[in-house]
């Protein structure tokens, strides 16, 4: 059974199973996350794809180029738009509708079929059973980095783990001071240095505290800077030689951390940090905030970068693990009413 049909099912009632575990209290609260951190977005999307039904024609190019337009303007990212209509138009021709209803069926099965045609990646955190899992997290200022560390740190704790982290972005006295009172809050140890010092100093004395007292994770926070990116190749490659060297298992993930209100930008920014480093994974902060969550639908069709963590609200558990099916089902449920 498709993602599409999963999530037709889960609208509708007619699955059992899905509709249960929806029902359970803890399942129904991640939903709730879910439908109040994604509100803008949803309504946003909504809004405009209803408009493009309102006044029903037919399907013709006029028809497309106004697709093209609203997906443009919803943030799903011009590459996917333009492999999203082609998708659409195919399965159009293919399947001879021409009812409103069900153009719109197609359109939103082929949507979600594009968005999981290559397979999701996990979005776990890996985690070693040999040593401290090192995960490093990158991004420009004010994407909300050193507040996601926090956060993720919150999450690892809840989960039984035993946590460590590290204020290696020194060249910002405000980040050190950040990550000290979420490790105060947490009751989790945090690891500085020097203002103005080599944030690699940092990392070095984090790695050996993290082996040296059997941590299950080290969260690094490093310095959010995009000047130019020989610049941070040469620092983040610095920071992974050490933790390579120290580190019998070497670096496990590199989440870059993206500010969902960019839109666009976002993907930019994506692709330049990728250019720089390996990044294993995406954090998509301040979703709650915006009405441009399309963008990762254009992250997910642009990139084989998996997003691992989206912000639904400003407490330490409104950072929830990634799911591809409660994001589509949220995005797409207010149009699935006569589908």
């Amino acid at each position: 059974m498709g993602l599409f049909d999963r999530i037709k099912r889960a609208f509708t009632g007619e699955d059992k199973v899905v509709k249960d575990q929806i029902e359970e209290k803890e399942e129904q609260i991640v939903f709730e996350k879910y439908d109040r951190g994604m509100e803008k977005t949803r309504k946003s999307f909504s809004d405009k794809i209803s408009d493009l039904f309102t006044g029903w024609r037919e399907v013709d190019e006029d028809f497309y180029d106004d697709l093209e337009e609203v997906l443009i303007g919803a943030d799903v990212g011009f590459q996917m738009t333009l492999a999203l209509t082609d998708a659409i138009r195919d399965a159009v021709e293919e399947q001879n509708v021409h009812k409103p209803e069900d153009v719109k069926r197609v359109m939103l099965e082929e949507m979600v079929a594009i968005y999981e045609k290559d397979g999701q990646a996990s979005v776990d955190l890996i985690e070693n059973p040999n040593g401290p899992t090192v995960v490093l997290f990158v991004g420009v200022n004010g994407v909300g980095k050193t507040t996601s560390v926090g956060k993720i740190a919150y999450n690892l704790k809840q989960s039984g783990h035993k946590v460590l982290m590290a204020a290696a972005d020194t060249f910002r006295a405000g980040a050190v001071e950040q990550l000290n009172v979420w490790g105060e809050r947490l009751d989790i140890p945090v690891v500085t240095g020097i203002d103005q010092g080599d944030p690699a100093s940092v990392v070095f004395d984090a790695v050996k505290k993290a082996n040296a007292e059997n941590y299950d994770y080290l969260l690094v926070d490093t310095a959010g800077r995009l000047q130019t990116k020989v610049h941070l190749m040469a620092e983040l490659a610095k920071i992974k030689r050490i933790i390579e060297r120290e580190n019998p298992n070497g670096i496990q993930e590199v989440l870059l951390v993206l500010d969902a209100t960019t839109g666009q930008n976002a993907l930019t920014q994506a692709k330049q940090f990728n250019e720089a480093t390996e990044i294993t994974g995406l954090v998509l902060t301040k979703l709650d905030g915006t009405a441009k969550g399309g963008v990762i639908l254009s992250i997910r069709h642009e990139l084989d970068i998996p997003v691992k963590y989206i912000g639904l609200g400003e407490q330490a558990s409104d950072l929830q693990v990634f799911d591809a099916e409660k994001y589509m089902y949220t995005l797409i449920r207010d149009l699935l009413e006569n589908v």
